[in-house]
């Protein structure tokens, strides 16, 4: 029943999307099923540590990646949270866990001259899909916003009279983001486009699809996917990458670490400095190219 609960939390009141609580679930399946097999346990709520810890072994003996046992962990971890805040445990057994090091990931940005690619040559259709798929690609580019916080925009979200945009982040945390003014002209076009298909479930939101939905996770994905495949090789195209390639772009061209720190709606310097790897790149080639004593 727990389980169940747990679920509808992560539903209803997180609001995670399908595809987490589908990964939750599982994991916390797989670890019921482990209890049972190994020790006899059927309540997963009633274990301690060292039953975890003889799962985590067992993980990394399967040859699953530090990063994979990681994920499966946090599944617990949270589980473990809610039986605490609803009161059905007192003492949180993975509390004093530390994950598992794992390397870190290095992601490619696109280069400049792939996003020009994209939006300056490739020709989008004057319809409301090409409308639509160019103001996502501009939004991402142009504002690092998350693809989960693009998805939730809303109409009223945008304020044509101040050029900015309100964004609602990850734990419910607004904030304001300028827009460039020929963003606004591209919105202001997207629109009429937009009030076209509009229908009684559309509510609000500015980005839908064809029939008056909202648009969807693995629809915004496959977007940036399609048209950055026609101007990148790089190996992966998504709107993470975008939203990598908005913050490194601008650390490129000396934008404060603070300022890129609070556009991206990150709550410390350490999760923005990971955007940095490239912009160090460009300043060693920079430095190579100018310094005196290379030229000797």
């Amino acid at each position: 029943m727990s389980l169940k609960k747990f679920i509808d939390y992560l539903e209803k009141e997180k609001k995670y999307s399908t595809h987490t609580i589908h990964a939750y679930h599982n994991d916390l399946l797989t670890f019921t099923q482990f209890c049972k097999e190994e020790y006899d346990e059927s309540e997963i709520s009633g274990v301690n540590y060292s039953i975890i810890r003889s799962w985590i072994i067992t993980l990394v003996n399967s040859g699953l990646s530090n990063r994979s046992v990681n994920r499966k962990i946090a599944s617990l971890k949270a589980y473990y949270k809610f039986l605490l805040k609803t009161k059905q445990i007192e003492v949180n057994p993975l509390s004093k866990h530390k994950a598992l090091k794992t390397p870190k990931k290095i992601e490619i940005p696109f280069s400049v001259t792939e996003v020009e690619k994209v939006l300056d040559i490739f020709s989008f259709e004057n319809s409301f899909e090409g409308k639509r798929d160019k103001l996502i690609i501009e939004i991402f580019y142009t504002t690092g916003v998350r693809r989960s916080e693009l998805i939730n925009l809303k109409k009223s979200d945008i304020d044509f009279s101040n050029r900015s945009m309100k964004v609602l982040g990850k734990r419910n945390k607004e904030r304001i983001i300028p827009l460039l003014p020929y963003v606004l002209k591209e919105i202001d076009e997207y629109l009429p486009y937009r009030d076209e298909v509009k229908n009684k479930n559309s509510g609000e939101f500015l980005f839908l699809v064809k029939n008056g939905n909202k648009v969807y996770e693995t629809l915004v994905y496959r977007i940036i996917n399609n048209y950055f495949s026609k101007a990148s090789s790089k190996v992966k195209k998504s709107p993470h990458i975008l939203r990598h390639t908005f913050a490194t772009h601008l650390l490129n061209e000396g934008a404060d670490l603070n300022s890129v720190k609070e556009l991206l709606g990150h709550s410390s310097l350490a999760s923005t400095q990971v955007y940095t790897h490239n912009s160090i790149a460009e300043l060693k080639k920079v430095y190579g190219e100018a310094h005196p004593r290379n030229k000797k």
